[in-house]
């Protein structure tokens, strides 16, 4: 399947904006003063996004992306307010740096060991102490088309191996994620695509110049 994949525009910065998780499910209140939920459909992740003022240079990096949003392409979002666990974040744009417990460098990915469950999963190849808070979120890739996006839901430290058991949702697909997937803390991402409808790109010559748009987790796997 030829889908281009990219990723966020490199622009200064977003200002605004909403990342939200949508669990599909249905509620009917029965007699007796009893309501059931009916869960219904896979859950997925929203966002939404506005950008800082925009130079000329950024503004232009937005066109194209907008262009090849319209073609059919994807993106890979991530929440900007929590571009990496939150314990390691300097707040200055920096990547996740380090050594693993079990040598070599380390840039923010990690192994998966196991899958204890759908809602929790032992993470390898960490530095060691590596945190994680409530709030952050994981990536697991199987594929470049087939990716999960996870919030952690339970502090947690990795031990001096650099192994750590974490509690996640949503849930984790297991039909279509093995242990074989790569896990990633920097820049943890899901695939969307652009409402088309979302955009807005006033280009004023002076005063503000925002960009904003809103857009919706895709599936390309299933059975």
């Amino acid at each position: 399947m030829s889908i281009p994949v990219l990723d966020l525009p490199s622009i200064r910065g977003w200002k605004d904006g909403a990342f939200a998780p949508i669990r599909p499910a249905r509620s009917n209140q029965m007699r007796g003063r009893r309501t059931e939920r009916l869960l219904q459909g896979a859950p997925y992740w929203t966002a939404s996004f506005q950008s800082v003022h925009l130079t000329y240079e950024d503004f232009g990096l937005m066109d194209a992306f907008r262009m090849q949003m319209d073609g059919g392409g994807v993106f890979r979002a991530y929440d900007p307010m929590r571009a990496r666990p939150i314990a390691h974040d300097k707040h200055d744009g920096q990547p996740l740096s380090g050594t693993k417990a079990g040598g070599g460098a380390f840039n923010g990915s990690a192994t998966l060991v196991e899958i204890i469950s759908p809602t929790k999963v032992r993470v390898g190849g960490l530095p060691a102490g590596f945190r994680l808070s409530i709030g952050d979120y994981l990536c697991l890739a199987m594929a470049t088309l087939v990716v999960s996006l996870h919030r952690i839901t339970a502090p947690a430290m990795a031990d001096s191996g650099g192994v750590v058991t974490l509690d996640i949702l949503h849930p984790l697909d297991t039909q279509h994620f093995t242990t074989a997937s790569v896990v990633h803390f920097e820049k943890p991402f899901c695939l969307m695509q652009v409402d088309p409808s979302s955009w807005d790109m006033g280009k004023p010559v002076s005063g503000e110049r925002p960009v904003s748009f809103s857009a919706q987790e895709v599936f390309f796997y299933g059975s």
